[in-house]
């Protein structure tokens, strides 16, 4: 995906200005920055959740395959299938496991009228996301009677059931404890090899772990963009610097 000279207003107040970003396929993009920065912002803007925002309004350009993801004609709910999100509180539906991972296929014409098929299809869903050992035996149980680590994994595992290209994770651990953060920082990392994953994240170990290159975001501003290794040890510049060593944020 790529974003040029993206701007995002609420109303008569500017959130983003002029955003240029190359996001790279089969790897990890952290966006990092303060609170009220842009960087969720500009997250929902790659796959057009600013839409069901009344005064929000985009512009610039944003690319999907080379394909503007804003073009009139464009199908939104096609775009989402494409590109998936993970939001920071685990939101399973009220269904079963199984009808979670299944509503997404269904909805977006998964047409197989054997029922098999749809059975691999959501066993692979799980395995991928990590969690198909934890769950294989309760399928028909309420998605929401899951730990929140799990319930997360299982919201990883919805959007993987659509095939997208690209995942977007809205600071995916911040609800969660140590153990269950480490299995999602694990699965991001082997799910990288199929998709690309775009992660807002809070927590500067985090995006040290986990993430090929990183984006830091001030005020609305892309500040710099570049090598995870190279933003945490030696970032051009003075403010990625100054938030990294803890000096505001």
């Amino acid at each position: 995906m790529s974003a040029r000279d993206v701007c995002v207003y609420y109303g008569e107040k500017q959130a983003l200005f002029g955003v240029n970003l190359q996001i790279p396929t089969n790897e990890i993009m952290a966006l990092i920055g303060p609170s009220g920065c842009g960087k969720s912002t500009f997250l929902r803007c790659l796959n057009r959740m600013n839409d069901v925002i009344p005064i929000a309004r985009i512009t610039g350009d944003i690319e999907l395959d080379g394909e503007d993801i804003y073009a009139p004609d464009l199908d939104v709910v096609e775009l989402r299938a494409r590109v998936g999100m993970v939001f920071q509180k685990p939101n399973p539906f009220p269904k079963s496991i199984f009808d979670n991972i299944a509503y997404g296929p269904r909805i977006h014409g998964f047409s197989s009228n054997n029922k098999t098929d749809m059975e691999e299809l959501v066993a692979t869903s799980l395995q991928k996301a990590g969690l198909w050992e934890e769950v294989k035996d309760r399928l028909d149980q309420p998605g929401t009677g899951l730990s929140g680590g799990q319930q997360q994994r299982l919201c990883i595992a919805r959007a993987i059931a659509v095939k997208p290209e690209v995942i977007l994770m809205d600071e995916p651990c911040s609800a969660l404890d140590p153990i269950a953060t480490a299995k999602i920082e694990e699965l991001m990392d082997e799910l990288r090899s199929d998709y690309t994953i775009v992660i807002v994240t809070h927590s500067m170990q985090q995006a040290a772990r986990v993430s090929q290159r990183t984006a830091f975001f001030h005020l609305g501003v892309l500040v710099e963009e570049g090598d995870t290794d190279k933003i945490f040890t030696n970032p051009d510049d003075e403010r990625t610097q100054n938030y990294i060593t803890g000096r505001f944020g």
